[in-house]
């Protein structure tokens, strides 16, 4: 994109045109404006009878991307881009970009019902399929076909031969979904706090803030793991001697 030197700016920052700005995100001109009509992001800044758009822009409009891409209907998007603060920078919203990306690697196949039973060795009952969904195993796909975790099938199948309860499993699935939510908006808010602060003051670039977050990936997990670990144990630990007493 060439820039002209007459070019309107807001003090140092440089507008964009909404043809610009269509490019620069790859998106259509009828796609912004109905973002815009939204309130995804904020209306176009007004140069008489022109709108002219900001890097701010960009962003929002990169991460309504991002979460389309996510799977996130037009509501949740809706939800979430209503948490991030108005006057929140490019690289405050970059930053949500950043911490969006899966933390646990995990390949998904496309099967259909014929082909989940034959991977599960048996014909599944309608109760079976619910029970693998609540188990976060499963998920409905396009056309009556299913998504499934490569990695964790077995593990479904065997908690199914076990005879789980899929009233444990949605309870449980509650308490994941629930505390999984405060744990990510913590760290979230740790990381923008403490972590993003330091860097930005530094200078350091989008793409190595992007390499930090995906290094603190695996021992985030581990950390999890550990905790959750150690929290059963102690729990086991405390229940038995209640029974002792």
């Amino acid at each position: 994109m060439v820039v002209k030197e007459d070019r309107p700016a807001v003090g140092t920052v440089t507008l964009l045109t909404l043809e610009e700005l269509t490019e620069r995100v790859a998106m259509s001109v009828r796609n912004v404006r109905f973002y815009t009509t939204r309130g995804l992001i904020p209306p176009p800044i007004r140069r008489g009878r022109s709108g002219f758009y900001t890097a701010d822009h960009v962003a929002r409009l990169e991460l309504v991307c991002e979460l389309q891409g996510h799977g996130f209907t037009l509501s949740a998007i809706e939800r979430y881009v209503a948490r991030i603060p108005a006057d929140a920078s490019a690289e405050d919203i970059a930053l949500h970009r950043t911490m969006l990306a899966p933390w646990m690697a995990d390949s998904w196949d496309d099967v259909s019902r014929s082909e989940l039973e034959r991977h599960a060795g048996r014909r599944l009952r309608p109760s079976d399929i619910e029970t693998l969904a609540a188990l976060g195993v499963l998920r409905a796909g396009r056309r009556g076909r299913y998504e499934v975790s490569r990695s964790q099938l077995g593990v479904g199948l065997g908690l199914l031969d076990l005879g789980y309860p899929i009233e444990a499993a949605r309870a449980a699935a509650e308490v994941y979904a629930a505390h999984g939510r405060a744990i990510a908006e913590e760290l979230y808010e740790l990381f923008r706090t403490m972590v993003w602060p330091v860097y930005k003051e530094q200078g350091v670039s989008p793409e190595t803030i992007q390499e930090v977050v995906e290094r603190l990936k695996p021992l985030s997990i581990a950390s999890l793991v550990g905790a959750y670990e150690a929290g059963m144990d102690q729990t086991r630990r405390a229940n038995i001697a209640k029974r002792a007493r």
